[in-house]
C-alpha cells in the first residue's frame, strides 16, 4: 500500500507531466505554424518582409529548440509553484469563477502585460551587464538572426528570472486560472512574433499612434543584431523613457516597410505588364 507522501509525490509528477506535454505543445504549435508559414510555405512570397536578408543555420533552430524545451521545463514548475505550493497563500488567485465577473478573465490580460514588460524592461536590462551577460542571457543572444524556435531559447538560470514574473502579476491582480492561461498564450504569441525574423504587421501601422507604443518585430530583432537597446517586450515605453530604444530603430523599421512597398509594386507591374502582352497578341 502506497505511503500518503508517495501518492502526493507521484500526483505531482503527473501534474508536472501533463503541464509540460500541453506548454511542450503550445510551443511547437504556436511557433512550428509561423516557422511553417514563413520559412516554409511562404518564404519566397514574404522575401521583402525578411528584416535580415540572410537565413539562420539548422544547427541554430535545433539549439533554439533544445533550450526553449528546457526553459518550458522550468516555467512549467513555476507554474505549479505559484498554483500548488504555500506561495499560493500569498496571492490573489481566485478559484471560484463566479467571485469576479466573467469578464475580467480577459480584461485583467492587459494589465498582466503592463506588468511584464515593465518586470522584462528591468530584468533584461539587468542581465545585460556585464558580469551577468556571458553566464546568462549571452545563449539567448547566440539567435542573432532569431527565428520563431527561439522564443524560448535561454539559459537555465535565465528561464527562472523568466517565469518569476507570474509570481509578482499573480500577488498583485487577481486572476483566475483561465486567465493565467490566456495571459500565458498572448504572452508567448507576441513573443514569437517579436522573433518571427519577419516584419508582417500591416503597412499603416506605421502611420497609427499604436506605432508610438507597442514593439514590433523589427524592434526586437534589432536587439538580437545589434545587442544593445530596445530591451522591451511588448511596448516601446520604458525604452523611450529611459533613453535605450535604438537610435535607428524607425530608420530600420521604415526600410523594412519600404522593401516591402517596391516589392508590391514589382508585382503590380508585372502583372500590369503581362495583361498589356496578353491584350496585344
Amino acid at each position: 500500500m502506497a505511503k500518503p507522501k508517495d501518492k502526493a509525490m507521484e500526483q505531482v509528477i503527473d501534474i508536472f507531466i501533463k503541464a509540460f506535454a500541453i506548454s511542450t505543445i503550445r510551443y511547437f504549435l504556436i511557433a512550428g505554424v509561423a516557422f511553417l508559414l514563413c520559412y516554409t510555405l511562404f518564404g519566397r512570397k514574404l522575401i521583402a518582409n525578411k528584416i535580415q536578408p540572410k537565413l539562420a543555420a539548422r544547427k541554430d533552430f535545433i539549439r533554439e529548440i533544445l533550450h526553449s524545451i528546457q526553459t518550458t521545463a522550468v516555467l512549467t514548475v513555476v507554474g505549479m509553484i505559484v498554483i500548488m505550493s504555500p506561495v499560493r497563500n500569498y496571492t490573489l488567485m481566485y478559484t471560484d469563477i463566479n467571485e469576479y465577473p466573467i469578464w475580467w478573465i480577459y480584461a485583467c490580460v492587459p494589465f498582466a502585460l503592463i506588468i511584464h514588460d515593465t518586470y522584462f524592461y528591468w530584468m533584461h536590462r539587468t542581465l545585460h551587464h556585464p558580469r551577468l551577460f556571458k553566464y546568462t542571457h549571452l545563449l539567448h543572444h547566440k539567435s542573432t538572426n532569431p527565428s520563431p524556435w527561439a522564443s524560448y531559447s535561454f539559459h537555465f538560470i535565465e528561464a527562472w528570472t523568466e517565469g518569476a514574473v507570474l509570481i509578482f502579476i499573480v500577488c498583485l491582480i487577481p486572476m483566475h486560472r483561465a486567465g493565467v492561461m490566456l495571459f500565458l498564450l498572448t504572452s508567448f504569441t507576441i513573443n514569437v512574433y517579436g522573433h518571427l525574423g519577419y516584419e508582417v504587421v500591416p503597412l499603416w501601422f506605421r502611420r497609427t499612434l499604436a506605432f508610438q507604443f507597442f514593439n514590433t518585430s523589427v524592434h526586437h530583432n534589432m536587439h538580437h543584431s545589434k545587442f544593445k537597446g530596445n530591451y522591451g517586450l511588448y511596448f516601446r515605453v520604458w525604452d523611450r523613457v529611459m533613453g535605450t530604444e535604438h537610435p535607428d530603430y524607425v530608420q530600420e523599421f521604415d526600410r523594412v516597410q519600404a522593401q516591402r512597398v517596391a516589392a508590391n509594386e514589382a508585382k503590380r507591374s508585372k502583372v500590369l505588364n503581362s495583361n498589356v502582352a496578353s491584350s496585344s497578341t
